[in-house]
């Protein structure tokens, strides 16, 4: 199992470690409630040192990369991000991820953690003369800073002015004296930055250690907490993002998906074009809901949906949600199901009520990116 530099600094902190993705990771420190609560109100710090960064440089990066990825690479300026997936032929989804342009020909994609390998080498099989891939992420460290006094937290650390940094911008900087590069981005829903410091030590990870340590000292005063993958897992939820292996995998597209903003099939040519354009001709027959309990009940992946007494679909993740304290979910089912007059999910056994909603689950005008940042 792959350790995490910081993995001494979460035993320390007295976290609980499960595997995922072939990693040692952090589930929980004080709580997800606790952990997820503190993100949405103030400010939360995760180790995601487990997803995975390739570098793409080299005079055909740009034209490779608009080739093997949805979203179009030629508007990026260098410090620009952008969300976007990977496709094989038949416009199923091999991974969805971040593309950074941080030069003329100098990209990073961020991968997955359970995908990276699969990305690397299907872009290898892809790739051209004039393309050098090179799969960083055993020397990179990878934390996330998210929440709406994340700005204000990060502040204390860097000269560099955060308010001019724009969302999906990044920009290499000093953070507590190490050269980081800072993203404003996340897996929340929230405000908030992904910061990556590159070239850290195979042997040890004392750059990273500071870093973060640094980070926790200056939201000290703002409440901030060490938060594992539970909580992250439930902030994506309620903000309604995909998660790889649940919401996506091989056999879903990006359309089917509703993340059809990252594809972008006027651009020209690239892998999995021609299936989604069948696709976007023919119609969806499936389509990605957003659930929320009428009755109590938490939904859980793989549960079955129904509408109006008829099997209509299937639930691929679920949870209490800490903000709202209600079962909220995520699913696949006919376009239609938003006609039904009575959609029920099958919790042990039991029709429970429940109404397909639009995503977010919380007011974006009270939680999320948008609402006024404190800081």
């Amino acid at each position: 199992m792959k350790q995490l530099r910081l993995a001494k600094v979460h035993r320390e902190l007295k976290a609980q470690m499960v595997e995922f993705a072939g990693w040692d990771m952090p589930l929980q420190y004080s709580g997800i409630t606790e952990e997820h609560m503190a993100v949405r109100n103030a400010v939360g710090l995760f180790d995601i040192s487990h997803m995975g960064e390739i570098s793409v440089r080299g005079l055909d990066a740009p034209s490779f990369l608009q080739r093997v990825t949805t979203n179009d690479v030629s508007k990026l300026a260098t410090g620009d991000a952008h969300y976007s997936t990977v496709l094989n032929e038949n416009g199923g989804t091999l991974d969805d991820i971040f593309v950074y342009r941080l030069g003329e020909h100098d990209y990073m994609v961020v991968a997955n953690a359970v995908n990276v390998d699969k990305v690397f080498n299907w872009f290898k099989n892809q790739a051209k003369a004039e393309v050098e891939l090179n799969d960083i992420t055993m020397s990179t460290v990878m934390l996330a800073l998210q929440g709406p006094i994340a700005q204000a937290t990060l502040q204390k650390l860097t000269s560099f002015d955060l308010k001019t940094l724009g969302r999906f911008k990044a920009v290499f900087t000093d953070v507590a004296g190490e050269k980081t590069l800072v993203s404003r981005s996340g897996y929340t829903g929230e405000d908030g930055f992904e910061l990556y410091l590159f070239d850290e030590s195979q042997s040890e990870s004392s750059r990273g250690e500071k870093l973060w340590n640094e980070l926790l000292n200056a939201g000290k005063e703002f409440g901030i907490k060490p938060c594992g993958l539970g909580a992250r897992d439930s902030l994506r939820l309620e903000a309604g993002y995909v998660l790889y292996g649940h919401e996506l995998a091989e056999y879903i597209t990006p359309l089917e998906a509703r993340i059809g903003f990252a594809v972008k099939l006027d651009k020209g040519d690239f892998i999995g074009r021609g299936a989604l354009l069948k696709q976007k001709e023919k119609g969806l027959t499936r389509t990605r809901i957003g659930l929320r309990m009428g009755d109590k009940g938490v939904p859980r992946q793989g549960y079955k949906v129904f509408a109006d007494r008829e099997e209509a679909g299937y639930v691929t993740s679920g949870t209490l949600s800490p903000l709202l304290n209600v079962g909220i979910a995520m699913g696949y089912a006919p376009p239609s199901i938003k006609d039904a007059n009575e959609v029920t999910i099958e919790i042990h056994g039991k029709q429970k009520a429940a109404e397909v909603v639009e995503m977010p689950f919380y007011d974006a005008t009270k939680f999320g990116f948008g609402r006024k940042q404190v800081g």
